[in-house]
């Protein structure tokens, strides 16, 4: 089956045909490193951290650059409210943005660009702008001339007499239409420049992306992706800045997630509504965040509550938990079912093929991660336990195939359950030790058939909120997420 990708600028579903297969170039939009990531952030990087995992899965060659804007308003700004330089804000964030990202399991780009150190190819191409009429200088700033790009306003459907309306000049702007944006900003004391043409000053912050994307991945690109909240003006004004400078089309395909919402709001450092991924992972596993976030399609809004989040845990928890059994009753076993292998990964890329429908790819472990829990709950003897242990070999081996590619349930079992248990012991304010204790001399009482004092020690446990799971390879415990 052909990749199949919705496509903002026609708003539909296209076969994907790379340009130059089997490479591809994706673009996708960065964070302004002027404060800590939030789970806005998490959503549209975890998002197309898993297309590009796909895409490198069905043969493709994928260069992804993913940029930094370290030169900003805001920036500016932040740096003058801390008394710092805004190099030091810009790249503190940066790395506190990259700490993040590793904790969410989400890979570094193969290029991840700075606006600061482009600033000669953002120059040289608004002096091509300029050369071509599309762009003008005055006083210290150069201007795009939206109404020299006939075609402004195709990737977010609008006109040029509805945006007409809602045009401003801003304060301290010497533009010669409202509708008219900053591709050079004159330098203003106390800020960040740089020479130019035009005088001493800082890219304006649509045009970099233009900057950057042409030189790391030319003229016309395969895709181009971001949140939905940058489709007008942001993704909008590179068209025209592209694509007028070049006469070539700018990006084959764009692709744009979905917004975090709280209590249906969208989520925003503007609106003071949003939680730093540092806040939620502070409180629940990473892991789980990832889940919840490839829960909902990439295209689709989707609400954040604390009760998802829980719910997403013990659904990581319950993949944990099985492959650990699994892999306990298929140690030393070969896998030998290529059928049974064969129906987890065609129906998973099946799903991820269609536009990279991330809810439909994760109920397809639901079968086979029911399947192992069943063979280790019921491994049979003899030649039916060999069997057993074969097909169990062959589920997981699949499961974390394909897992992979999500970005989930790649860590040892034991590692990740017992880090579960301990940060689950911390919140509940429970001793581990009193706990194995208990544990003991339950096992002790079973073996001495005090069945009796066994069926109490379970209801001691479970009154601390632990449960206990007897199984064919000995006594497991997990606390109990409330």
């Amino acid at each position: 089956m052909a990749i199949r990708i919705f496509n903002t600028m026609t708003s539909e579903k296209e076969i994907f045909a790379p340009l130059h297969p089997p490479a591809v170039g994706i673009y996708v939009c960065g964070p302004t490193v002027y404060d800590m990531s939030h789970v806005g952030h998490a959503r549209v990087y975890v998002a197309f951290d898993v297309v590009v995992r796909h895409l490198r899965r069905r043969g493709h060659r994928v260069t992804y650059v993913r940029n930094y804007t370290d030169v900003d308003d805001k920036i500016i700004k932040r740096a003058l409210d801390l008394g710092q330089k805004p190099s030091e804000v810009s790249e503190r964030f940066i790395r506190e943005y990259q700490t993040d990202m590793a904790t969410l399991g989400v890979a570094p780009a193969d290029v991840e660009p700075k606006v600061t150190e482009h600033v000669p190819e953002i120059v040289a191409l608004i002096g091509r702008l300029v050369d071509a009429g599309l762009a003008y200088p005055s006083e210290g700033d150069v201007y795009f001339a939206v109404r020299k790009f006939p075609s402004y306003g195709k990737l977010s459907h609008r006109r040029l007499d509805d945006l007409k309306a809602g045009a401003r000049v801003e304060p301290g702007e010497q533009k010669r239409d409202p509708l008219d944006f900053a591709l050079w900003k004159g330098a203003k004391p106390g800020e960040p420049s740089w020479p130019s043409p035009w005088g001493a000053g800082r890219p304006g912050w649509h045009i970099e992306c233009s900057a950057m994307s042409e030189k790391y991945l030319g003229t016309t690109f395969d895709i181009h992706a971001g949140g939905k909240d940058l489709v007008f003006p942001h993704h909008e004004n590179e068209i025209a800045q592209s694509e007028g400078a070049s006469g070539q089309p700018f990006a084959r395909i764009w692709m744009h997630n979905g917004f975090v919402t709280l209590d249906e709001e969208k989520m925003s450092k503007s609106l003071g509504n949003f939680f730093t991924i540092r806040d939620v992972t502070a409180k629940f596993e990473p892991e789980a965040l990832r889940l919840f976030l490839l829960g909902t399609h990439y295209r689709s809004p989707i609400n954040f509550s604390d009760k998802a989040l829980a719910e997403a845990e013990r659904r990581l928890d319950y993949f944990y938990e099985t492959l650990a059994k699994a892999d306990a009753l298929a140690a030393g076993a070969v896998p030998a079912d290529p059928a049974a292998a064969e129906a987890i990964t065609s129906a998973f890329d099946e799903a991820l093929d269609d536009d990279f429908n991330t809810p439909e790819a994760l109920a397809v472990l639901s079968p086979p991660f029911t399947k192992l829990n069943e063979l280790a709950e019921k491994p049979g003897k003899g030649t039916q336990r060999a069997a057993s242990q074969a097909l169990a070999a062959t589920l997981s081996k699949a499961l974390r195939e394909v897992g992979a590619v999500l970005g989930l349930y790649q860590r040892p079992p034991p590692e990740y359950l017992a880090e579960r248990r301990a940060h689950l012991a911390v919140r509940r304010g429970l001793d581990v030790a009193r706990v194995e204790a208990l544990i003991a001399e339950r096992t002790e009482a079973r073996k001495a058939k005090d069945f009796a004092r066994g069926d109490a020690l379970r209801r001691d446990l479970a009154a601390l909120g632990v449960e206990i799971m007897d199984g064919p390879t000995g006594t497991t415990w997990k606390i109990v997420a409330s």
